[in-house]
This record gives structure tokens, C-alpha cells and sequence, in this order.
């Protein structure tokens, strides 16, 4: 994996046309009581590469093997915010196996690295009313670095987001 200083254009913000109490819902609520789904929680991670510039990033993974179908089991993007903050997410799909992503950080000097994850014990685990915090975001310090490289070990089906300044 390879990521470059220089951008391609402005980040811009997923939207979900409903969000409450739907399909795919990123709040669930029940009379007075209310709960943050996964989904709220990834797209509040993602809220990081909102107007930034997008940097580019080269990306070789293993393939994720579900049946008849292939997918990369890695996908990443990064961007560099107006404070020169570099965020980068890695999101692993497979759900047996943890992966390791090595990246390359050129051009670019850096010194704290911070990172966050969204994983949990079981693919099928989700927020309830009875165990709303089930699946949530906790500090993620799975990488060491070397020089300009990055070695990020991502758990099996999560999504990380890192934070280099």
C-alpha cells in the first residue's frame, strides 16, 4: 500500500436518505429510548475524511473468498485534512482472518499516529436496546512503524481509522 502527498480533490460525505428506524437505520429509537447503530458508528469515523483532500493510495490485498464470489479483502482510502492531519481507513472483510496492510508513508513526515476500530466478537453482533454499546469504536494500537513504513494488523471484519500527525 502505497499513499502519496498530494491530493486529487475534495472528500465529500456519504448520505443515507432516511435514518432512523429503517433498514440499515443508523439511530434506532423505542418510545424515550434510543440507540446508535454500527452504522452510525462507521459514518461518524468517516466523518474525518469529510472535506479533506483526498490523497491516493495504491492497495495490494488478498482476495475474500465467499462462496462463488471474490472481493479484495482490503479496501482503503485517505485523505489530509486543512490542519495536515493524515486519516487513513482500512476496512477488512473477511470474517475469519486478520490481515495485514504495510503502508508506505511517501513523501510525508509524521510522528503520533492515534487509531479507532469498529469490530466485535461475532459478524452477526449488533446494538440492542438490552446491549446498545455491544459493537462500538474502541482505541486501536494494532500497527508499529519503521521509518516511513506503517504495519497496521486489521482484525477480521472491521473497519479502522488512523489518525497520523
Amino acid at each position: 500500500l502505497n499513499i502519496f502527498n498530494n491530493h486529487c480533490d475534495r472528500v465529500k460525505m456519504a448520505n443515507l436518505a432516511q435514518t432512523i428506524n429503517v433498514l440499515q437505520a443508523v439511530i434506532l429509537t423505542d418510545e424515550e429510548k434510543m440507540l446508535l447503530t454500527p452504522t452510525y458508528h462507521v459514518m461518524k469515523m468517516y466523518n474525518v475524511h469529510y472535506d479533506a483532500l483526498m490523497l491516493p493510495i495504491n492497495i495490494n490485498t488478498e482476495e475474500y473468498t465467499f462462496g462463488a464470489e471474490k472481493l479484495p479483502a482490503i479496501s482503503a482510502s485517505a485523505s489530509k485534512n486543512n490542519d495536515g492531519v493524515v486519516h487513513i481507513s482500512l476496512v477488512n472483510i473477511d470474517a475469519k482472518k486478520a490481515n495485514t496492510v504495510k503502508i508506505e508513508m511517501r513523501g510525508m513526515p509524521y510522528g503520533t499516529i492515534e487509531g479507532e476500530v469498529l469490530t466485535s466478537a461475532k459478524i452477526g453482533d449488533h446494538n440492542t436496546f438490552d446491549e446498545p454499546g455491544k459493537v462500538k469504536p474502541s482505541t486501536f494500537k494494532q500497527f508499529k512503524r519503521s521509518g516511513n513504513q506503517l504495519e497496521v494488523e486489521l482484525p477480521p471484519f472491521s473497519v479502522v481509522v488512523l489518525s497520523i500527525k
